[in-house]
């Protein structure tokens, strides 16, 4: 059943094999350790001995393309979500390790010889938090948010994977948005606010016309990333700001019976953050080269695409900022937490990425803890597409590594 995933035009929407026809599938909520709720499917084949767990902290991964592939292998698979699945305003990673550990935890009670966890794009640096988090003594572990939000990793049960597998894992949620956020905004207030020296979208600057891959100087990109670093650390003061002022406004309530201040405890605080589809990498294509396409994760017109809805961090609160989307208060880094990741590990590039790049994985395998490590390449886009037309989905030449992989490794 291996290579019949099949690429949907050039976007991110890649159309799954149907599973075993013996594949029995079961549905089950769980119950987190600080009480939240989570969900997730259980799909299972005769005779399988190991699970295969795939989560993302911010996507439904239910019916992702590898599942049948798993199966078809002999292996069980776990599809889970978080608390903020496919809604990230309040994402806060720390919390979403304990939702991990409640899916590590129900596993292991039902019975499997073996658990192994499965991250593709973001999934793979909350494995990696999680690997570390579990492989610590509950004194150990993250006590609270960077806002100072208790959480109760020190009380969970996080069981420590048998083994992990990578796949087209970019370098956190807050690593790649320092990548993708506009340093030319000059107004968090105004979408459309601009200083024509940082607009990467400025033909003076090196862009070329949309399509065509731009060349921008040395001297800018290093400027330029200077400028997204300072532009992220003007964003963090605003979210401690707000942090702070709602913390602040939680304390008048909790001594007073006047409903204004309640109200004011209970009213949301929130950064909006325009323009995050700004990597100088989407547009030149010689910048960190590998077979990616032109365009970025969110399509073929950055230029475009930067000023629009979509993209990443563009609402949040300011825990969720703080704790997610800044690279320099989140925890959920991968450079951060690979030397803590012990367990048999599988790490696979696709080389047409538009989020992880070479340097990326070289990075990543100089940084990962396991002793048994190994490095796969194959060709496709971030989320599973083929690179050209007529050639085999990155997906379905994931799923041979990542099958041969678990064949080797784990029972069946």
């Amino acid at each position: 059943m291996t290579g019949t995933a099949e690429r949907l035009g050039a976007g991110r929407w890649i159309a799954a094999a149907e599973p075993p026809a013996a594949t029995v599938t079961t549905a089950h909520e769980l119950r987190t350790a600080d009480g939240a709720t989570v969900t997730g499917l259980l799909r299972t084949v005769p005779g399988a001995r190991t699970v295969v767990c795939l989560a993302h902290p911010r996507q439904d991964v239910s019916h992702h393309v590898l599942v049948p592939e798993l199966l078809a292998r002999g292996f069980a698979v776990w599809t889970q979500g978080s608390r903020s699945v496919n809604n990230d305003l309040a994402l806060v990673h720390e919390q979403t390790v304990l939702d991990i550990g409640a899916g590590q935890v129900f596993l292991r009670r039902a019975g499997f010889h073996d658990v192994v966890v499965l991250g593709h794009s973001g999934g793979g640096t909350l494995f990696a938090l999680y690997a570390q988090q579990a492989g610590l003594a509950p004194a150990g572990r993250i006590s609270a948010t960077p806002t100072g939000r208790p959480v109760p990793l020190a009380d969970a049960d996080l069981p420590v994977p048998d083994g992990v597998v990578f796949m087209a894992p970019h370098p956190g949620q807050g690593a790649l948005l320092a990548r993708l956020v506009d340093p030319s905004v000059t107004d968090e207030r105004d979408p459309l606010s601009v200083d024509p020296a940082l607009d990467p979208y400025d033909p003076d600057n090196g862009f070329a016309p949309p399509g065509e891959t731009s060349s921008y100087a040395p001297e800018f990109v290093a400027r330029y990333r200077e400028a997204q670093a300072a532009r992220i650390a003007r964003l963090d003061a605003v979210a401690r700001g707000l942090a702070d002022e709602a913390d602040a406004a939680r304390r008048r309530s909790r001594s007073s019976e006047d409903p204004r201040d309640r109200r004011a405890a209970l009213a949301p605080r929130l950064l909006t953050v325009f323009r995050t589809d700004a990597d100088l990498r989407s547009v030149d294509l010689s910048l960190d080269p590998n077979d990616r396409p032109y365009g970025s994760l969110f399509g073929r017109r950055p230029d475009l695409t930067n000023y629009g809805l979509l993209g990443f961090g563009r609402l949040s609160t300011p825990d969720a900022w703080l704790s997610t989307w800044s690279a320099t208060t989140t925890r959920a880094d991968f450079l951060r937490c690979a030397p803590d990741v012990s367990a048999r590990t599988l790490l696979v590039e696709l080389t047409g990425d538009q989020a992880c790049f070479p340097r990326d994985v070289d990075a990543m395998t100089a940084a990962l803890g396991a002793d048994d490590l190994t490095v796969r390449s194959v060709r496709g886009t971030h989320f599973g597409g083929a690179v050209a037309d007529g050639e085999p989905t990155g997906a379905s030449l994931a799923a041979a590594e990542i099958g041969g992989w678990l064949e080797e490794r784990f029972s069946r």
